[in-house]
């Protein structure tokens, strides 16, 4: 074979996949951590949630909180649609273990592209834009304990995003070549699996405590 006709790499197939799986993880995954871990000030009464969840030291703060969540969420987004499009499950041919996680996170995400839009509309951009204020613990509370809808649509959304998290563990240290072994990949298994539940337990421990708050 000559040089001229050696394949050419095609850099967007190295580049961007591994930017898309660490951006879940770096910073969307460390602030997923942190963002349920203030909502757990639920369980301390509606001044401990809004201090934690609400309120930024300083207006350069707030902007900043937004353009290091948006952004990479955005681009995080947009490979995920990519994927999903280019990607087909193939779960009937070969019903193995991997193949039905794989099924299951792109579900997932689909479903996760619905619920942070909501979120973020419902809880950041139009309390803050239109109405002036941050969101209130009293209105978040009540939807929850007396809106059927909007609690099913946090136990799902919340389930969808940790499933999605923990997964995207394994995603990640694939392609950035951290596991290689088999014997590595079973020990991160029960990483990702410890990551989905630790999650989970946080994003529904604070659903409980908003609900049981609503009035």
């Amino acid at each position: 074979m000559n040089a001229q006709s050696q394949p050419i790499p095609n850099p967007k197939g190295f580049f961007f996949p591994r930017l898309g799986s660490f951006l879940a993880i770096f910073p969307l995954g460390v602030w997923t951590f942190f963002h349920l871990w203030h909502n757990l000030a639920a369980f301390r009464g509606a001044k401990a949630w809004q201090t934690a969840v609400t309120e930024y030291p300083n207006p350069i703060a707030e902007v900043l909180g937004f353009v290091v969540v948006l952004a990479p969420l955005a681009l995080h987004t947009f490979w995920g649609i990519q994927r999903l499009f280019s990607v087909r499950p193939n779960n009937l041919r070969y019903p193995f273990y991997a193949n039905l996680k794989f099924l299951v996170h792109r579900l997932a995400s689909v479903g996760i592209l619905f619920f942070l839009g909501a979120h973020l509309w419902l809880a950041a951009i139009h309390p803050r834009l239109f109405e002036g204020h941050p969101e209130a613990f009293a209105d978040i509370s009540h939807e929850m304990r007396f809106h059927l809808p909007t609690l099913l649509v946090y136990l799902l959304g919340t389930l969808g995003v940790c499933f999605h998290l923990g997964n995207g563990l394994q995603t990640f240290a694939m392609g950035w070549g951290i596991t290689a072994s088999q014997k590595s990949m079973d020990r991160l298994e029960w990483v990702s699996i410890g990551t989905f539940l630790l999650l989970l337990t946080m994003s529904w421990a604070a659903i409980y405590a908003l609900w049981s708050a609503g009035t």
